[in-house]
């Protein structure tokens, strides 16, 4: 299984090859070269499998020059009672006939980037060994809060690279930051970003396609790579959860074999929703996909009309993680409707770059709405979602979530589609405390406290236990406390590696 480029604008790389890039130098993001096929018998096959074991059979589909052992090593060592704190790996729940939530946030840092960050670095260091070139990487992350602790955490000395997470200072919340920012190691490095994270993304993107600079970087013996979900070891192993849920809902008889179901997923940079659209291309039985969004809703109006149309002011909302206006992930999944020709792909990016929107031919938008259907949470609603789902189940959920049970609900009540529906459960509600508090007990609870505080207010009220990622956050050391503007994000890059 070799690699291609979205855009046709560079040659086939192995797996390994394309993880240790991270983007394609020329613009663009790689992709398989084929979709692995399974068959029911074959799904069905796996469904005794712990989830580690999983995750070595899908991804030795993609990752063809990682021999079937090494994947296995590196999916025994990321997904282990050590690392996530449920034997589950990733706990199933059940709120009614319908509803699914698939809890991806039981690793260190509360998220969901944990399933494909704590396996990464796992990857990435093979792909090192086996692309050998002498130099040192430095991973490049852009986030919107949680990929930047969870690359952290998986990235903490690791021999052989750097990472340096660029932040928006401001859109993030102060749980978020301070578990960036009070990181150990000695080659994690976190800065604030005087701007968005669309600010940060594409400041991180003019880095890597700025060929002057890595040549300069190559010269001084270190190399570039991305952590975030533009690199494709951060996406491939989200498609296992999916295969994990489904697999998990026949073991309990909630379907049978070949029964279809819906995935909901909120999502701002579309990689999470896009590593379902991949499960389903390998035969995993799906209805409809679901992309949930919060007021930033530039993926539903996109998928509602087909005009991407990122010309808009970005909100600040409690759902964080998806304040995104420039969804890098989308160029998979349209890379595919579009029958995989890079020159309609570099044609409606390239327009998107100089206008800040495209829109694409009615063909393609009724082959997206065949697939996904697309709709969008109010602040309120979310806030709505949260106090009505822990009153009428009993089970808390955080804003992101939230936005994704609003979002079903809405299309449940205008389909009336009796259909078992997986909702990515992608935080840990106290991740997101305040709104989660300000939900249960209205605005007037969140006076004079502070997040600590709040945390310890949700776990008197509802007895859920803190994740243990979030404890005593407030009595470590801050390390990090460089600062910068968005055009100067490439002169601290610089700064740090004492260029």
């Amino acid at each position: 299984m070799e690699y291609i480029s979205t855009r046709n604008n560079f040659q086939k790389v192995s797996a390994s090859k394309a993880i240790k890039l991270g983007m394609v130098p020329a613009g663009g993001l790689f992709v398989p070269e084929r979709i692995p096929q399974l068959t029911l018998e074959e799904i069905e096959k796996m469904g005794s499998l712990p989830y580690h074991r999983l995750a070595q059979e899908v991804l030795s589909l993609y990752l063809g020059d990682y021999t079937y052992e090494e994947l296995g090593s590196c999916a025994s060592k990321a997904y282990n009672e050590s690392v996530f704190n449920t034997p589950e790996i990733v706990p199933l729940r059940k709120l009614n006939e319908y509803v699914f939530p698939l809890e991806l946030w039981h690793g260190p840092t509360a998220a969901f980037k944990d399933m494909a960050l704590q396996i990464m670095p796992h990857l990435l260091s093979l792909a090192m060994e086996k692309n050998q070139s002498g130099k040192e990487t430095v991973i490049l992350v852009a986030t919107s809060g949680d990929t930047g602790k969870a690359a952290l955490e998986g990235f903490r000395d690791v021999e052989g690279l750097k990472i340096i997470v660029f932040y928006p200072r401001g859109g993030v919340s102060k749980i978020q930051e301070l578990q960036m920012t009070s990181t150990g190691g000695q080659n994690t490095f976190v800065v604030s970003v005087e701007g968005n994270f669309d600010d940060c993304q594409n400041a991180v993107k003019k880095i890597f396609s700025d060929k002057e600079f890595n040549l300069k970087l190559e010269k001084k013996g270190y190399e570039l790579s991305s952590a975030n979900s533009i690199n494709w070891g951060r996406l491939v192993p989200q498609i296992v959860y999916y295969f994990w849920s489904y697999l998990q809902m026949l073991n309990r008889k909630e379907i049978d074999r070949g029964d279809k179901i819906n995935i909901c997923v909120p999502t701002g940079n579309f990689g999470n929703i896009l590593a379902a659209f991949y499960a389903g291309l390998m035969g995993l039985p799906l209805n409809r996909l679901i992309c949930a969004s919060n007021e930033n809703r530039v993926l539903a109006d996109f998928l509602n009309t087909g005009l991407y149309d990122r010309k808009r002011e970005l909100k600040k909302t409690m759902s964080p993680s998806m304040d995104i206006l420039v969804s890098s992930n989308l160029e998979r999944f349209l890379f595919e409707l579009a029958d995989r020709k890079g020159d309609r792909i570099n044609s409606w990016f390239e327009q998107l770059q100089k206008e800040g929107k495209f829109e694409v031919d009615l063909e393609t938008l009724k082959k997206a709405q065949n697939i996904m259907t697309g709709d969008f949470a109010t602040e309120e609603e979310t806030l709505g979602t949260i106090k009505d789902v822990y009153h009428n189940y009993n089970y808390l959920v955080d804003t992101h979530t939230a936005v994704a049970l609003n979002v079903f609900n809405k299309y449940h009540n205008k389909t009336s589609e009796k259909m078992p529906t997986i909702i990515a459960s992608t935080a840990n509600p106290y991740k997101f405390n305040t709104s989660v508090l300000e939900a249960l007990k209205g605005k007037e609870a969140l006076i004079n406290k502070n997040e600590f505080e709040i945390l310890d207010e949700i776990k008197e009220l509802t007895g859920i236990d803190i994740h243990p990622g979030l404890k005593n956050l407030n009595r470590k050391k801050v390390r990090h406390k460089w600062t910068c503007s968005t055009e100067k994000v490439k002169e601290k890059v610089k700064e740090i590696l004492s260029l």
